[in-house]
Protein backbone atom coordinates (compact mmCIF):
# COMPACT_ATOMS: atom_id res chain seq x y z
CA UNK A 1 0.00 0.00 0.00
CA UNK A 2 1.07 3.09 -0.70
CA UNK A 3 0.69 6.00 1.75
CA UNK A 4 -0.61 9.86 0.77
CA UNK A 5 0.45 12.36 2.74
CA UNK A 6 -2.51 14.22 3.43
CA UNK A 7 -3.59 17.37 2.84
CA UNK A 8 -3.36 18.64 -1.05
CA UNK A 9 -1.04 17.93 -3.59
CA UNK A 10 2.06 20.35 -4.19
CA UNK A 11 1.99 22.47 -7.38
CA UNK A 12 4.80 23.51 -9.31
CA UNK A 13 5.31 26.92 -9.40
CA UNK A 14 4.71 28.44 -12.71
CA UNK A 15 6.24 31.26 -12.88
CA UNK A 16 8.78 32.47 -10.18
CA UNK A 17 9.38 36.39 -9.64
CA UNK A 18 13.40 36.63 -9.80
CA UNK A 19 15.53 39.00 -8.05
CA UNK A 20 17.61 40.80 -9.58
CA UNK A 21 19.75 41.72 -6.14
CA UNK A 22 19.92 38.48 -5.69
CA UNK A 23 23.31 37.09 -5.10
CA UNK A 24 25.56 34.53 -6.29
CA UNK A 25 23.69 31.85 -5.00
CA UNK A 26 20.01 33.09 -5.29
CA UNK A 27 17.38 32.63 -8.48
CA UNK A 28 18.66 34.12 -11.81
CA UNK A 29 16.69 35.83 -13.80
CA UNK A 30 15.65 32.37 -15.60
CA UNK A 31 14.27 31.10 -12.36
CA UNK A 32 17.13 28.83 -12.15
CA UNK A 33 20.29 29.08 -9.07
CA UNK A 34 22.49 31.40 -10.43
CA UNK A 35 25.97 29.99 -10.89
CA UNK A 36 28.20 30.60 -8.28
CA UNK A 37 31.03 33.47 -8.75
CA UNK A 38 34.14 34.61 -7.36
CA UNK A 39 33.45 36.28 -3.86
CA UNK A 40 31.61 39.76 -3.80
CA UNK A 41 30.73 40.10 -7.74
CA UNK A 42 27.43 40.14 -8.38
CA UNK A 43 26.20 38.99 -12.18
CA UNK A 44 23.94 41.03 -14.32
CA UNK A 45 20.41 39.86 -14.54
CA UNK A 46 19.38 38.24 -18.02
CA UNK A 47 17.13 40.46 -19.93
CA UNK A 48 13.87 38.72 -20.00
CA UNK A 49 11.30 39.61 -22.23
CA UNK A 50 8.17 41.39 -20.43
CA UNK A 51 5.78 43.39 -22.08
CA UNK A 52 5.46 47.08 -20.68
CA UNK A 53 1.34 47.12 -21.35
CA UNK A 54 -1.01 44.95 -19.15
CA UNK A 55 -0.80 40.79 -20.26
CA UNK A 56 -4.53 41.12 -21.28
CA UNK A 57 -4.32 43.39 -24.44
CA UNK A 58 -0.47 41.86 -25.13
CA UNK A 59 -1.65 38.47 -25.00
CA UNK A 60 -4.58 39.81 -27.46
CA UNK A 61 -1.82 41.31 -29.48
CA UNK A 62 0.34 38.67 -29.47
CA UNK A 63 -2.58 36.52 -30.47
CA UNK A 64 -3.62 38.71 -33.34
CA UNK A 65 -0.13 38.76 -34.44
CA UNK A 66 -0.51 35.02 -34.80
CA UNK A 67 -3.31 35.20 -37.14
CA UNK A 68 -2.30 37.90 -39.13
CA UNK A 69 0.82 36.04 -40.06
CA UNK A 70 -1.08 32.49 -40.75
CA UNK A 71 -2.64 34.29 -43.40
CA UNK A 72 -0.21 35.57 -44.49
CA UNK A 73 1.65 32.42 -44.77
CA UNK A 74 -0.94 30.50 -46.34
CA UNK A 75 -1.15 33.03 -49.14
CA UNK A 76 2.55 32.75 -49.94
CA UNK A 77 1.74 28.93 -50.25
CA UNK A 78 -1.45 29.19 -52.76
CA UNK A 79 0.99 31.78 -54.66
CA UNK A 80 3.59 29.44 -54.96
CA UNK A 81 0.92 26.87 -55.78
CA UNK A 82 -0.71 29.22 -58.57
CA UNK A 83 2.15 30.32 -60.20
CA UNK A 84 3.28 26.94 -60.81
CA UNK A 85 -0.13 26.01 -62.74
CA UNK A 86 -0.05 29.71 -64.53
CA UNK A 87 3.46 28.73 -65.64
CA UNK A 88 3.63 25.19 -66.38
CA UNK A 89 0.53 23.58 -65.69
CA UNK A 90 -0.04 19.76 -64.65
CA UNK A 91 -2.11 21.45 -61.09
CA UNK A 92 -2.01 18.34 -59.41
CA UNK A 93 1.46 17.90 -59.31
CA UNK A 94 2.74 21.60 -58.06
CA UNK A 95 -0.34 21.30 -55.53
CA UNK A 96 1.59 18.06 -53.89
CA UNK A 97 5.24 19.20 -54.28
CA UNK A 98 4.86 22.61 -52.84
CA UNK A 99 2.73 21.34 -50.04
CA UNK A 100 4.82 18.40 -48.84
CA UNK A 101 7.98 20.90 -49.03
CA UNK A 102 6.40 22.99 -47.34
CA UNK A 103 5.23 20.89 -44.23
CA UNK A 104 8.89 19.28 -44.47
CA UNK A 105 10.13 22.28 -44.14
CA UNK A 106 7.64 23.87 -41.05
CA UNK A 107 8.73 20.91 -39.20
CA UNK A 108 12.42 21.90 -39.45
CA UNK A 109 12.01 25.15 -38.82
CA UNK A 110 10.39 24.38 -35.59
CA UNK A 111 13.65 22.61 -34.14
CA UNK A 112 15.37 25.04 -35.66
CA UNK A 113 13.72 27.26 -33.33
CA UNK A 114 14.69 25.66 -30.41
CA UNK A 115 17.63 27.54 -30.54
CA UNK A 116 16.31 31.22 -30.10
CA UNK A 117 13.73 30.76 -27.26
CA UNK A 118 16.07 32.62 -25.29
CA UNK A 119 15.42 35.90 -26.75
CA UNK A 120 11.86 35.16 -28.98
CA UNK A 121 10.82 38.92 -29.45
CA UNK A 122 14.15 39.42 -31.28
CA UNK A 123 14.16 35.90 -32.74
CA UNK A 124 10.68 36.50 -34.06
CA UNK A 125 11.34 40.17 -35.17
CA UNK A 126 14.05 38.82 -37.76
CA UNK A 127 12.27 35.89 -38.91
CA UNK A 128 8.98 37.76 -40.03
CA UNK A 129 11.14 39.96 -41.69
CA UNK A 130 12.79 37.29 -43.44
CA UNK A 131 9.61 35.78 -44.23
CA UNK A 132 8.24 39.21 -45.40
CA UNK A 133 11.22 39.92 -47.55
CA UNK A 134 11.56 36.22 -49.20
CA UNK A 135 7.67 35.24 -49.66
CA UNK A 136 7.01 38.92 -50.90
CA UNK A 137 9.39 39.00 -53.43
CA UNK A 138 8.47 35.13 -54.36
CA UNK A 139 6.75 35.86 -57.71
CA UNK A 140 8.96 37.89 -59.22
CA UNK A 141 11.70 36.00 -58.46
CA UNK A 142 10.10 32.96 -59.82
CA UNK A 143 8.65 34.53 -62.47
CA UNK A 144 11.62 35.91 -63.80
CA UNK A 145 14.17 33.06 -63.08
CA UNK A 146 11.64 30.49 -65.06
CA UNK A 147 11.37 33.14 -68.43
CA UNK A 148 15.32 34.04 -68.54
CA UNK A 149 16.57 30.45 -67.18
CA UNK A 150 13.60 27.63 -66.82
CA UNK A 151 13.96 24.86 -64.30
CA UNK A 152 11.35 26.48 -62.66
CA UNK A 153 10.65 23.35 -60.14
CA UNK A 154 14.02 23.38 -58.70
CA UNK A 155 13.82 27.15 -57.81
CA UNK A 156 10.54 26.79 -56.60
CA UNK A 157 11.31 23.88 -54.10
CA UNK A 158 13.71 25.96 -52.65
CA UNK A 159 11.68 28.50 -52.09
CA UNK A 160 9.07 26.68 -50.65
CA UNK A 161 11.88 25.33 -48.41
CA UNK A 162 13.43 28.33 -47.10
CA UNK A 163 9.49 29.93 -46.62
CA UNK A 164 8.78 26.81 -44.78
CA UNK A 165 11.22 26.86 -42.28
CA UNK A 166 10.47 30.91 -41.15
CA UNK A 167 7.04 29.80 -41.06
CA UNK A 168 7.84 26.49 -39.02
CA UNK A 169 9.83 28.76 -36.35
CA UNK A 170 6.78 30.84 -35.76
CA UNK A 171 4.92 28.59 -33.54
CA UNK A 172 7.52 28.17 -30.87
CA UNK A 173 8.54 31.57 -30.80
CA UNK A 174 4.93 32.73 -30.69
CA UNK A 175 4.47 29.99 -27.83
CA UNK A 176 7.54 31.57 -25.60
CA UNK A 177 6.29 34.80 -25.85
CA UNK A 178 2.65 34.20 -25.14
CA UNK A 179 3.91 32.45 -21.68
CA UNK A 180 6.41 35.01 -20.88
CA UNK A 181 3.27 37.47 -20.78
CA UNK A 182 1.48 35.29 -18.44
CA UNK A 183 2.05 31.71 -16.98
CA UNK A 184 -0.60 29.37 -17.45
CA UNK A 185 -1.67 25.89 -18.34
CA UNK A 186 0.23 24.63 -21.62
CA UNK A 187 -2.89 22.83 -22.41
CA UNK A 188 -4.61 26.39 -23.22
CA UNK A 189 -1.97 28.69 -24.18
CA UNK A 190 -1.46 25.87 -27.11
CA UNK A 191 -5.29 26.28 -27.61
CA UNK A 192 -5.61 29.92 -27.75
CA UNK A 193 -2.32 29.75 -29.99
CA UNK A 194 -3.48 27.22 -32.74
CA UNK A 195 -7.08 28.51 -32.83
CA UNK A 196 -5.55 32.27 -34.06
CA UNK A 197 -3.16 30.64 -36.74
CA UNK A 198 -6.07 28.66 -37.83
CA UNK A 199 -8.55 31.28 -38.41
CA UNK A 200 -5.97 33.52 -39.99
CA UNK A 201 -5.20 30.20 -42.07
CA UNK A 202 -8.52 30.70 -43.05
CA UNK A 203 -9.22 34.04 -43.72
CA UNK A 204 -5.54 34.01 -45.88
CA UNK A 205 -7.08 30.96 -48.08
CA UNK A 206 -10.39 33.02 -48.56
CA UNK A 207 -8.91 36.13 -49.37
CA UNK A 208 -6.27 34.84 -52.24
CA UNK A 209 -8.80 33.96 -55.15
CA UNK A 210 -11.54 36.50 -54.04
CA UNK A 211 -9.82 39.50 -53.02
CA UNK A 212 -5.69 39.49 -53.87
CA UNK A 213 -5.74 37.65 -56.79
CA UNK A 214 -8.04 40.17 -58.61
CA UNK A 215 -7.36 42.90 -57.04
CA UNK A 216 -3.97 42.77 -57.41
CA UNK A 217 -2.30 39.79 -59.29
CA UNK A 218 -0.34 37.60 -58.06
CA UNK A 219 3.40 39.61 -57.97
CA UNK A 220 1.39 42.99 -56.49
CA UNK A 221 -0.47 40.57 -53.98
CA UNK A 222 2.57 38.62 -52.80
CA UNK A 223 4.12 41.80 -52.62
CA UNK A 224 1.37 43.46 -50.47
CA UNK A 225 0.91 40.87 -48.13
CA UNK A 226 5.03 40.92 -47.61
CA UNK A 227 3.96 43.92 -45.99
CA UNK A 228 1.35 43.18 -43.69
CA UNK A 229 3.35 40.45 -42.61
CA UNK A 230 6.51 42.58 -41.74
CA UNK A 231 4.24 45.62 -39.62
CA UNK A 232 2.45 42.74 -38.39
CA UNK A 233 5.02 40.26 -36.97
CA UNK A 234 7.96 42.28 -37.06
CA UNK A 235 6.99 45.67 -35.48
CA UNK A 236 3.90 45.19 -33.79
CA UNK A 237 5.90 41.85 -31.44
CA UNK A 238 9.38 44.59 -31.30
CA UNK A 239 6.86 47.33 -30.06
CA UNK A 240 5.45 45.09 -27.22
CA UNK A 241 8.91 43.32 -26.32
CA UNK A 242 10.76 46.35 -26.53
CA UNK A 243 12.85 46.08 -23.70
CA UNK A 244 14.15 42.43 -24.68
CA UNK A 245 17.06 43.51 -27.21
CA UNK A 246 19.86 46.17 -26.11
CA UNK A 247 18.93 49.36 -27.26
CA UNK A 248 21.76 49.16 -30.30
CA UNK A 249 20.13 45.68 -31.48
CA UNK A 250 16.65 47.16 -30.92
CA UNK A 251 17.80 50.07 -33.25
CA UNK A 252 19.20 47.31 -36.38
CA UNK A 253 15.79 45.14 -35.61
CA UNK A 254 13.63 48.25 -36.48
CA UNK A 255 16.32 49.14 -39.59
CA UNK A 256 15.72 45.94 -41.06
CA UNK A 257 12.15 46.16 -40.33
CA UNK A 258 11.87 49.42 -41.95
CA UNK A 259 14.34 48.45 -44.91
CA UNK A 260 12.11 45.21 -45.64
CA UNK A 261 9.27 47.46 -46.25
CA UNK A 262 11.52 50.11 -48.28
CA UNK A 263 12.68 46.78 -50.31
CA UNK A 264 8.96 45.77 -50.89
CA UNK A 265 7.71 49.41 -52.13
CA UNK A 266 10.50 49.62 -54.51
CA UNK A 267 9.80 46.48 -56.07
CA UNK A 268 6.53 47.28 -56.32
CA UNK A 269 6.85 50.07 -58.14
CA UNK A 270 9.35 48.13 -60.48
CA UNK A 271 7.06 45.27 -60.74
CA UNK A 272 5.42 46.22 -64.25
CA UNK A 273 9.06 46.81 -65.32
CA UNK A 274 10.50 42.89 -64.25
CA UNK A 275 7.60 41.62 -65.26
CA UNK A 276 7.73 43.32 -68.46
CA UNK A 277 11.48 42.12 -68.91
CA UNK A 278 10.25 38.88 -68.08
CA UNK A 279 7.57 38.50 -70.94
CA UNK A 280 10.17 39.86 -73.59
CA UNK A 281 12.01 36.99 -72.75
CA UNK A 282 9.97 34.59 -72.82
CA UNK A 283 7.74 36.04 -75.72
CA UNK A 284 9.75 38.17 -77.63
CA UNK A 285 9.51 42.02 -77.80
CA UNK A 286 5.85 42.61 -79.06
CA UNK A 287 3.79 42.05 -76.27
CA UNK A 288 0.15 43.48 -76.95
CA UNK A 289 -1.25 42.93 -73.95
CA UNK A 290 -0.57 40.63 -70.23
CA UNK A 291 -3.12 40.43 -67.54
CA UNK A 292 -3.48 38.34 -64.94
CA UNK A 293 -7.41 37.32 -65.12
CA UNK A 294 -9.24 35.48 -61.96
CA UNK A 295 -8.39 32.45 -64.17
CA UNK A 296 -5.67 32.08 -65.95
CA UNK A 297 -2.60 34.48 -67.61
CA UNK A 298 -3.89 35.84 -70.64
CA UNK A 299 -0.68 37.24 -73.26
CA UNK A 300 -1.14 38.12 -76.90
CA UNK A 301 1.83 39.39 -78.76
CA UNK A 302 2.47 40.57 -82.15
CA UNK A 303 2.60 44.03 -83.69
CA UNK A 304 1.54 46.91 -81.65
CA UNK A 305 1.25 49.16 -84.86
CA UNK A 306 -0.86 47.01 -87.14
CA UNK A 307 -3.50 48.65 -89.64
CA UNK A 308 -6.63 47.27 -89.88
CA UNK A 309 -7.32 45.51 -93.08
CA UNK A 310 -3.77 43.95 -93.60
CA UNK A 311 -2.31 40.86 -92.87
CA UNK A 312 -0.17 42.41 -90.06
CA UNK A 313 -3.45 44.15 -88.99
CA UNK A 314 -5.78 40.84 -88.76
CA UNK A 315 -2.25 38.81 -87.41
CA UNK A 316 -2.26 36.39 -90.34
CA UNK A 317 1.52 38.00 -91.73
CA UNK A 318 3.89 35.01 -91.47
CA UNK A 319 6.41 37.43 -90.42
CA UNK A 320 4.95 39.03 -87.39
CA UNK A 321 2.34 36.66 -86.46
CA UNK A 322 -0.59 37.03 -84.04
CA UNK A 323 -0.28 34.74 -80.83
CA UNK A 324 -2.46 34.33 -77.94
CA UNK A 325 -1.24 32.46 -74.59
CA UNK A 326 -3.13 31.07 -71.92
CA UNK A 327 -1.14 30.45 -68.89
CA UNK A 328 2.25 30.32 -70.80
CA UNK A 329 0.77 27.78 -73.29
CA UNK A 330 0.16 28.90 -76.98
CA UNK A 331 -3.87 29.05 -77.87
CA UNK A 332 -3.69 31.21 -80.95
CA UNK A 333 -1.25 31.73 -83.93
CA UNK A 334 -2.67 34.24 -86.40
CA UNK A 335 -1.44 32.32 -89.50
CA UNK A 336 -3.18 28.96 -88.79
CA UNK A 337 -5.28 29.26 -86.48
CA UNK A 338 -8.16 28.32 -88.95
CA UNK A 339 -7.13 24.59 -89.22
CA UNK A 340 -8.27 23.99 -85.68
CA UNK A 341 -11.05 25.88 -85.67
CA UNK A 342 -12.48 24.66 -89.40
CA UNK A 343 -11.87 21.26 -87.91
CA UNK A 344 -14.09 21.42 -85.24
CA UNK A 345 -17.45 23.79 -86.52
CA UNK A 346 -17.50 22.13 -89.99
CA UNK A 347 -18.22 18.65 -90.20
CA UNK A 348 -20.23 18.97 -87.46
CA UNK A 349 -22.61 21.77 -89.27
CA UNK A 350 -22.19 19.80 -93.07
CA UNK A 351 -25.23 18.24 -92.44
CA UNK A 352 -29.01 18.44 -90.72
CA UNK A 353 -30.41 21.34 -88.87
CA UNK A 354 -27.87 24.40 -87.73
CA UNK A 355 -30.45 26.76 -86.93
CA UNK A 356 -29.74 26.61 -82.93
CA UNK A 357 -25.70 26.10 -81.68
CA UNK A 358 -24.04 25.81 -78.74
CA UNK A 359 -20.77 26.85 -78.67
CA UNK A 360 -18.58 25.49 -74.95
CA UNK A 361 -15.05 27.23 -74.98
CA UNK A 362 -14.03 29.98 -77.82
CA UNK A 363 -13.80 32.79 -76.35
CA UNK A 364 -11.29 34.31 -78.45
CA UNK A 365 -14.09 34.39 -81.21
CA UNK A 366 -12.34 32.20 -83.47
CA UNK A 367 -14.88 29.15 -83.76
CA UNK A 368 -17.36 31.42 -83.82
CA UNK A 369 -16.44 32.90 -87.14
CA UNK A 370 -16.50 29.63 -88.51
CA UNK A 371 -20.28 28.67 -87.07
CA UNK A 372 -21.35 32.33 -88.31
CA UNK A 373 -20.35 31.46 -92.18
CA UNK A 374 -23.23 28.96 -91.93
CA UNK A 375 -26.28 31.03 -93.70
CA UNK A 376 -28.34 29.09 -91.95
CA UNK A 377 -27.69 30.21 -87.73
CA UNK A 378 -30.14 31.96 -86.41
CA UNK A 379 -28.52 31.94 -83.08
CA UNK A 380 -25.31 30.68 -81.17
CA UNK A 381 -25.07 30.53 -77.14
CA UNK A 382 -21.04 31.14 -76.02
CA UNK A 383 -20.04 30.10 -73.17
CA UNK A 384 -17.12 30.71 -71.83
CA UNK A 385 -15.31 30.57 -67.64
CA UNK A 386 -13.37 33.99 -68.21
CA UNK A 387 -14.42 37.61 -69.33
CA UNK A 388 -11.50 39.33 -69.63
CA UNK A 389 -10.51 36.42 -72.61
CA UNK A 390 -14.09 37.75 -74.49
CA UNK A 391 -13.52 41.76 -73.24
CA UNK A 392 -9.44 41.16 -75.01
CA UNK A 393 -10.68 39.53 -78.48
CA UNK A 394 -13.52 42.48 -78.62
CA UNK A 395 -11.05 45.29 -77.59
CA UNK A 396 -8.28 44.70 -79.73
CA UNK A 397 -8.46 45.66 -83.14
CA UNK A 398 -6.27 42.76 -84.25
CA UNK A 399 -7.41 39.88 -82.32
CA UNK A 400 -11.06 41.26 -82.92
CA UNK A 401 -10.27 41.40 -87.00
CA UNK A 402 -8.84 38.04 -87.04
CA UNK A 403 -12.21 37.00 -85.07
CA UNK A 404 -14.13 38.78 -87.97
CA UNK A 405 -15.87 40.84 -84.81
CA UNK A 406 -17.98 37.66 -84.40
CA UNK A 407 -18.43 37.82 -81.13
CA UNK A 408 -20.19 41.74 -81.92
CA UNK A 409 -22.94 39.43 -84.26
CA UNK A 410 -26.25 39.94 -82.56
CA UNK A 411 -26.91 36.61 -83.22
CA UNK A 412 -24.62 36.01 -80.48
CA UNK A 413 -25.35 35.33 -76.56
CA UNK A 414 -22.72 35.20 -74.23
CA UNK A 415 -22.55 33.54 -70.94
CA UNK A 416 -19.65 33.75 -68.74
CA UNK A 417 -19.85 30.10 -66.68
CA UNK A 418 -17.57 26.77 -66.31
CA UNK A 419 -19.24 24.98 -69.14
CA UNK A 420 -19.78 21.73 -66.85
CA UNK A 421 -21.72 24.10 -64.56
CA UNK A 422 -23.76 25.59 -66.87
CA UNK A 423 -25.22 22.57 -68.50
CA UNK A 424 -25.76 20.98 -65.09
CA UNK A 425 -27.70 23.69 -63.89
CA UNK A 426 -31.33 23.87 -63.97
CA UNK A 427 -31.05 27.10 -65.42
CA UNK A 428 -28.43 26.59 -68.13
CA UNK A 429 -28.27 24.03 -70.54
CA UNK A 430 -31.50 22.29 -70.62
CA UNK A 431 -33.67 25.79 -70.42
CA UNK A 432 -31.82 27.30 -72.75
CA UNK A 433 -31.64 23.96 -75.37
CA UNK A 434 -32.34 22.17 -77.39
CA UNK A 435 -29.80 22.91 -79.87
CA UNK A 436 -29.31 21.31 -83.35
CA UNK A 437 -25.31 21.83 -83.00
CA UNK A 438 -23.06 21.44 -80.08
CA UNK A 439 -19.39 22.48 -80.01
CA UNK A 440 -16.91 21.86 -77.33
CA UNK A 441 -14.15 24.05 -78.37
CA UNK A 442 -12.29 23.50 -74.57
CA UNK A 443 -8.66 22.99 -74.84
CA UNK A 444 -7.86 19.02 -74.28
CA UNK A 445 -5.61 18.48 -71.67
CA UNK A 446 -1.86 16.75 -72.39
CA UNK A 447 -3.70 13.11 -70.76
CA UNK A 448 -7.44 12.92 -71.96
CA UNK A 449 -7.58 10.52 -68.26
CA UNK A 450 -9.12 12.03 -66.04
CA UNK A 451 -10.29 15.54 -67.46
CA UNK A 452 -13.36 17.04 -66.63
CA UNK A 453 -14.31 18.88 -70.09
CA UNK A 454 -13.33 15.48 -71.86
CA UNK A 455 -14.91 12.96 -68.87
CA UNK A 456 -18.25 11.06 -69.37
CA UNK A 457 -20.48 13.48 -67.02
CA UNK A 458 -19.20 16.12 -69.19
CA UNK A 459 -20.25 14.66 -72.50
CA UNK A 460 -23.56 13.06 -71.27
CA UNK A 461 -25.11 16.87 -70.08
CA UNK A 462 -23.76 17.81 -73.55
CA UNK A 463 -25.75 15.52 -75.17
CA UNK A 464 -28.47 15.68 -73.15
CA UNK A 465 -29.17 19.57 -74.70
CA UNK A 466 -29.02 18.36 -78.42
CA UNK A 467 -32.04 18.34 -80.60
CA UNK A 468 -33.38 15.78 -82.10
CA UNK A 469 -31.16 14.89 -84.77
CA UNK A 470 -28.48 17.23 -83.66
CA UNK A 471 -24.77 16.70 -84.00
CA UNK A 472 -21.98 16.82 -81.07
CA UNK A 473 -18.31 17.77 -81.92
CA UNK A 474 -15.50 17.20 -79.46
CA UNK A 475 -11.95 18.37 -79.77
CA UNK A 476 -10.00 15.79 -78.37
CA UNK A 477 -6.21 17.01 -78.44
CA UNK A 478 -3.28 16.01 -80.98
CA UNK A 479 -2.90 12.39 -79.19
CA UNK A 480 -4.23 9.33 -80.19
CA UNK A 481 -4.03 7.53 -76.92
CA UNK A 482 -6.82 10.59 -75.69
CA UNK A 483 -9.13 10.55 -78.13
CA UNK A 484 -10.70 6.45 -77.84
CA UNK A 485 -11.61 7.60 -73.99
CA UNK A 486 -13.41 10.40 -75.49
CA UNK A 487 -15.17 7.98 -78.01
CA UNK A 488 -16.37 6.03 -74.63
CA UNK A 489 -17.64 8.62 -72.80
CA UNK A 490 -19.91 10.05 -76.38
CA UNK A 491 -20.98 6.14 -76.95
CA UNK A 492 -21.97 5.76 -72.93
CA UNK A 493 -24.27 8.98 -73.21
CA UNK A 494 -26.19 6.66 -76.03
CA UNK A 495 -24.41 8.20 -79.17
CA UNK A 496 -23.10 6.89 -82.19
CA UNK A 497 -19.74 8.29 -82.93
CA UNK A 498 -17.27 9.13 -86.01
CA UNK A 499 -13.84 9.93 -85.21
CA UNK A 500 -11.50 12.25 -88.03
CA UNK A 501 -8.57 14.32 -87.38
CA UNK A 502 -6.27 16.91 -89.72
CA UNK A 503 -2.82 15.99 -89.98
CA UNK A 504 0.20 17.83 -89.10
CA UNK A 505 1.57 20.43 -91.44
CA UNK A 506 4.14 23.38 -91.63
CA UNK A 507 2.77 26.35 -90.91
CA UNK A 508 4.68 29.63 -92.13
CA UNK A 509 5.58 31.89 -88.70
CA UNK A 510 3.93 29.02 -86.21
CA UNK A 511 6.15 26.57 -86.55
CA UNK A 512 5.17 23.02 -86.94
CA UNK A 513 1.58 22.23 -86.85
CA UNK A 514 0.50 19.06 -84.84
CA UNK A 515 -2.21 17.18 -85.33
CA UNK A 516 -5.31 17.17 -84.17
CA UNK A 517 -8.07 14.80 -83.08
CA UNK A 518 -11.67 15.23 -83.27
CA UNK A 519 -14.89 13.45 -82.86
CA UNK A 520 -18.64 13.57 -84.10
CA UNK A 521 -21.48 12.20 -82.56
CA UNK A 522 -25.73 12.08 -83.18
CA UNK A 523 -27.98 9.83 -82.07
CA UNK A 524 -27.48 8.11 -85.51
CA UNK A 525 -24.66 7.35 -87.37
CA UNK A 526 -23.29 10.86 -88.82
CA UNK A 527 -21.66 11.76 -91.81
CA UNK A 528 -18.83 13.69 -92.78
CA UNK A 529 -20.04 16.42 -95.44
CA UNK A 530 -19.26 20.16 -95.98
CA UNK A 531 -22.65 22.30 -95.92
CA UNK A 532 -23.77 24.05 -99.15
CA UNK A 533 -24.44 27.54 -97.06
CA UNK A 534 -20.98 28.54 -96.01
CA UNK A 535 -17.75 29.27 -97.98
CA UNK A 536 -15.56 26.21 -98.60
CA UNK A 537 -13.37 25.76 -95.78
CA UNK A 538 -9.51 26.59 -96.55
CA UNK A 539 -8.01 23.77 -95.17
CA UNK A 540 -11.37 20.46 -95.15
CA UNK A 541 -12.20 18.75 -98.34
CA UNK A 542 -14.66 15.93 -97.84
CA UNK A 543 -12.35 13.46 -99.03
CA UNK A 544 -9.52 14.39 -96.58
CA UNK A 545 -12.34 14.15 -93.80
CA UNK A 546 -13.60 10.69 -94.99
CA UNK A 547 -9.87 9.49 -95.61
CA UNK A 548 -8.75 10.35 -92.06
CA UNK A 549 -11.99 9.19 -90.75
CA UNK A 550 -11.34 5.39 -92.46
CA UNK A 551 -7.60 5.95 -91.20
CA UNK A 552 -8.87 6.44 -87.82
CA UNK A 553 -11.43 3.43 -87.54
CA UNK A 554 -8.86 0.61 -88.76
CA UNK A 555 -6.61 2.04 -85.59
CA UNK A 556 -9.42 1.77 -83.45
CA UNK A 557 -8.39 -0.63 -80.58
CA UNK A 558 -9.55 -3.64 -80.01
CA UNK A 559 -10.77 -3.37 -76.69
CA UNK A 560 -11.02 0.75 -76.33
CA UNK A 561 -10.29 2.36 -72.86
CA UNK A 562 -12.87 3.21 -70.65
CA UNK A 563 -14.92 6.38 -70.22
CA UNK A 564 -12.83 8.81 -68.43
CA UNK A 565 -14.45 10.58 -65.42
CA UNK A 566 -14.44 13.65 -63.84
CA UNK A 567 -12.75 11.92 -60.63
CA UNK A 568 -10.54 10.12 -63.36
CA UNK A 569 -11.93 6.40 -62.37
CA UNK A 570 -12.07 3.96 -65.54
CA UNK A 571 -15.55 2.47 -66.02
CA UNK A 572 -15.92 -0.64 -68.48
CA UNK A 573 -16.45 0.57 -72.60
CA UNK A 574 -20.33 0.44 -73.49
CA UNK A 575 -21.12 -2.63 -75.68
CA UNK A 576 -21.41 -1.10 -79.32
CA UNK A 577 -20.38 -1.83 -82.82
CA UNK A 578 -16.70 -1.19 -84.30
CA UNK A 579 -15.02 -2.85 -81.36
CA UNK A 580 -12.05 -5.00 -83.48
CA UNK A 581 -9.60 -3.66 -84.71
CA UNK A 582 -9.48 -4.25 -88.32
CA UNK A 583 -6.28 -3.06 -89.32
CA UNK A 584 -2.44 -2.46 -88.74
CA UNK A 585 -1.98 -0.97 -85.43
CA UNK A 586 -1.09 2.66 -85.31
CA UNK A 587 1.61 4.43 -83.32
CA UNK A 588 0.68 6.27 -80.30
CA UNK A 589 -0.55 10.01 -81.33
CA UNK A 590 0.28 9.00 -84.80
CA UNK A 591 -3.06 10.26 -86.85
Amino acid sequence: MINHPAGPPAQPVLDPSPDPAAGPGGPGADGRPARPGPAGSRRAPRRRSRPRTRPGPARTAVLLAAFVCAACGLVYELELVALGNYLIGDSVTQTSVVLSVMVFAMGLGSLLAKRFTRRPASAFALVECALALVGGLSVLTLHAWWARFGGYQAAVVALTGVIGVLIGAEIPLLMTLIQRIRREDAGRAVADLFAADYVGALVGGLAFPFLILPAFGPAAGALATGAVNAVAGGAVVLWLFRDEPEPRARALLWTGCGLVLVTLAAAAACSGAIERAARQALYGAQVRFAAQSRYQEIVLTGPAGARPGTDTGTGTDPAQPLRLYLDGRPAVCGPDEYRDNEALVHPAMGTGQDARVLLLGGGDGLALREVLRHSGVRSVRLVELDPALTGLARTDPALAALGGHSLDDPRVRITHADPLEWLRSPSGGRAAGPFDVVLSGLPAPPEARGAKFQSQEFLGLAARVLAPGGRLAVRAGSSEAGLWPVESGLRAAGLQTLPYAIAAGPAAGCGPARPQGFLLAAAGRPGLALAADAPLPRSLTEAGLRAAAERLAAARPARAPAASTVLGLRRPPPAGPDRRRTGPPQGEGRW
